[in-house]
């Protein structure tokens, strides 16, 4: 079998939580006074993790705060949000579950803080498909640092040959182009607005079914 380990993105990749991101945000907004945002120029800030979109929020407003307070304040918020209206993208379950059942080992790599991950995971029925959950406070660095991807071949096995990391946006690429595995995409996340082809991964599907597809396929034409 080529493949022995799959890497996943969360957001934009498995799961659509743009708009409990954004409600989160705007709440905190509302609570220093500042004018919310429209929905869709928070997504375009996903990608780096709930801090960093925070305070590219708070440049953007120009706003002479600290960012402290601010941070604290989403991190409430966004507890109150996180799974509220987080959607499954079509073909996602059924991919992962074809993965796990042909015995691939399977990890979700996100710069979301590792406990809005689990929670995500948990209400969207996902939990059940990882081996490993890497969120953006797990280690010492994060996407598109190699670290994550090279800890989940360290704990799950593989090598770059045997290793893909999946994902929605130009940071997925980067990340598995520095931890030396593949570089696979889904067209359909965030990924600041820009087309994601632009990234130039190694290969794109459709969706994570596809990704099964292709794994799986593969898998049967070496064993035939």
């Amino acid at each position: 079998m080529r493949y022995h380990l799959l890497t996943f993105d969360l957001d934009g990749t498995l799961v659509d939580t743009a708009a409990e991101i954004a409600e989160a945000a705007n709440r905190t907004l509302d609570d220093f006074g500042l004018p919310r945002q429209p929905a869709a120029d928070i997504t375009r800030l996903i990608g780096r993790g709930t801090r960093e979109l925070m305070l590219a929020l708070l440049r953007q407003a120009r706003a002479d705060l600290d960012a402290e307070p601010v941070l604290a304040r989403f991190d409430r918020h966004y507890g109150d949000t996180t799974g509220t209206e987080a959607r499954v993208y079509e073909g996602c379950l059924d991919g992962l579950q074809r993965l796990r059942e042909a015995g691939l080992r399977l990890a979700c790599v996100t710069n979301k803080e590792e406990r809005f991950a689990l929670r995500v995971l948990e209400v969207t029925g996902l939990s059940g498909c990882f081996d490993l959950v890497i969120g953006g406070d797990t280690l010492v660095h994060k996407k598109p640092h190699p670290l994550p991807i090279l800890t989940c071949m360290t704990e799950l096995g593989g090598t770059p040959a045997t290793t893909a990391h999946v994902g929605d946006s130009r940071i997925d690429v980067e990340v598995a182009r520095n931890a030396g595995v593949g570089a696979w995409v889904v067209p359909y996340g965030y990924n600041g607005g820009e087309a994601i082809e632009a990234a130039e991964p190694e290969m794109m599907f459709d969706d994570i079914a596809a990704v099964a597809d292709h794994v799986l396929g593969d898998r049967l034409a070496r064993a035939a």
